[in-house]
């Protein structure tokens, strides 16, 4: 068992969080849980060891082993992906190397009596005693059955890393940490740079074969399905569930009810009180009663509610402009680059209305079919957009082609029309730009809050073909939510590529698989393609590790 005890963090006198107690055990599943800058993030760092608290500690036993993966990592390039991986291992097999000096020390030497023979004894007999109680293992199987898990092909095994995108090389730090079979495994936001079927692997890894968790991140659904236990942080201090997110969030709501009715109840007794002290203050005979309800006035502990987020927009696209009935139609669609085929012979018809979720690996061709279909890249066969088509496009890197000398605030009055122009400030607050951040720039802006104010300006367009590459990397729950509320009522087609299961249930309706550079279209939602992939995704890395 891990205890976290009275964890206070301050910053200059103020505190993000004050006397936080609680303790982890053998299969918790906890989902870490609060607004953003609540301090989730910095009570994972200190819990990992990585930061250190103002007050307080964490006590862990002697041989505890702690794995965090943030959300941010700088890594090193100094080896393959199999190498790199591997390297999981590396206290096992220097234990093994020491054994095995140590031993060849006793076959040598002659000195049976020193002190020096007997330490060696002694330091064998306790490697020993470490390296045994291991479990076997088949360290290049376990390797390659994890990496196979999180995507990579087994063509990657022997690939520096330095060939790699962040977000793969997060999935090695992943790989690394998965295969220690630490005591807690600590994890910020780890789906944030995997592909659906590498979610599914991993939400089934972490619930078959983890010891404990906790994890903060905003995708919902592999929250719901990976954590027993939810610890929500707010106004500095921590409230503990046992129990999953959407049932966390009935119970919350039932404790933020009787909190305010506590309140209300205390208010009027105040009231009350108060009225008495000025209806009766200066008489005479009413004296000693008038000081009993000052001194009762001061001894009363004020009851907190909760902060609720009551900023639910009902955000809605302008309505579609009516386009031609089949808004982008392929034949014969491929795409190369030099050698390398990433699809090829794609035929395709999407109809108005329609909305479509492109899924597979990445690196499979989701976002250069994209890009295709906006011009961005050459191409063979034939692609045609309908009549009319308006195009509002969301890139993966759309943050980047915001105005950097802007402010939050005039970014969004500069495209704002009608009635929205009114609501622009309670828009902003929706999407967690509030007060003194609607006057920053743009260029004081973090990755994610610019992502954010990218897809602000895409809600306020009128578009009648709407294309989002991965929207909700950087956004909460809560923000996803308004997005997929607005795009369940917008009435042109859609066109989706996302990891995010919960979002895309209930928004696409048919699904294009990219996978061995062909596209494959499914007659189905993402539930029921997932259903299916998920037992043959299993079959195919049985196979692969068999061989």
């Amino acid at each position: 068992m891990i205890s976290v005890d009275n964890l206070t963090v301050e910053f200059n006198g103020s505190a993000l969080f004050s006397d936080i107690t609680f303790n982890i055990n053998d299969n918790d599943r906890i989902a870490l849980m609060g607004k953003n800058g609540a301090g989730k993030s910095t009570m994972l760092k200190i819990i990992a060891g990585v930061s250190k608290a103002t007050r307080g500690k964490v006590t862990a036993p002697k041989e505890a082993v702690i794995a965090y993966l943030p959300q941010h990592l700088l890594t090193k390039d100094d080896a393959t992906v199999f190498e790199e991986a591997s390297k999981a291992f590396g206290k096992i097999l220097a234990m093994k190397k020491q054994m095995d000096y140590l031993n060849s020390q006793l076959e040598t030497r002659t000195d049976y009596e020193s002190e020096e023979y007997s330490k060696i004894i002694e330091e064998v007999s306790e490697l020993s005693e470490k390296y045994y109680s291991i479990e076997e293992i088949n360290f290049d199987a376990e390797v390659e059955k994890t990496l196979m898990g999180l995507g990579f092909l087994r063509s990657d095994f022997a690939r520096p890393t330095t060939e790699f995108s962040g977000g793969w090389r997060m999935r090695i730090e992943l790989a690394k940490i998965l295969l220690q079979k630490p005591d807690l495994i600590l994890l910020d936001e780890p789906t944030n740079h995997l592909d659906i079927e590498s979610v599914q692997w991993l939400e089934e890894f972490l619930k078959t074969s983890a010891k404990a968790v906790i994890v903060i991140s905003h995708d919902k659904m592999f929250v719901d399905n990976l954590t027993n236990r939810t610890i929500e942080v707010t106004m500095g201090r921590i409230y503990d569930y046992k129990t999953n997110y959407t049932h966390y969030l009935q119970l919350r709501k039932e404790r933020r009810e009787q909190q305010q009715k506590q309140f209300d109840d205390q208010a009027k007794q105040i009231a009350d009180i108060q009225q008495f002290i000025d209806r009766f203050k200066g008489t005479y005979s009413k004296t000693l009663q008038v000081q009993s309800r000052v001194k009762m006035l001061e001894k009363i502990e004020i009851i907190e509610v909760d902060e609720v987020d009551s900023s639910a927009l009902n955000l809605k696209f302008p309505p579609a402009p009516r386009s031609g009935n089949y808004p982008v139609i392929m034949e014969g669609l491929t795409k190369k680059y030099g050698d390398h085929t990433v699809f090829k012979d794609a035929s395709i018809t999407i109809a108005r209305g329609e909305r479509v979720a492109l899924v597979g690996k990445n690196g499979e061709g989701k976002s250069t079919l994209v890009k295709a279909i906006m011009g961005e890249i050459e191409y063979e066969g034939k692609l045609q957009l309908g009549h009319n088509s308006m195009i509002g496009y969301f890139a993966q890197n759309q943050a980047s082609l915001l105005d950097e000398d802007l402010t939050v605030f005039q970014t969004i009055d500069q495209i704002a029309f009608g009635d929205v122009r009114t609501q622009i400030k309670n828009i902003l607050g929706a999407f967690m730009f509030s007060g003194e951040a609607i006057e920053k720039k743009v260029k004081m802006l973090s990755g994610g809050e610019k992502t954010r104010l990218a897809m602000i300006k895409l809600l306020l367009q009128p578009v009648n073909l709407l294309i989002l590459d991965e929207p909700t990397n950087h956004l909460d729950i809560k923000t996803k939510d308004i997005l997929k509320d607005a795009l369940k009522a917008f009435d042109g087609t859609l066109i989706l590529v996302s990891h995010d299961r919960d979002f895309l249930d209930g928004l696409a309706t048919k699904v294009f698989e990219f996978g061995n550079k062909r596209i494959k279209e499914h007659f189905e939602d993402i539930n029921g393609f997932l259903r299916n992939k998920k037992m043959e995704n299993l079959k195919e890395v049985e196979r692969s590790v068999a061989k």
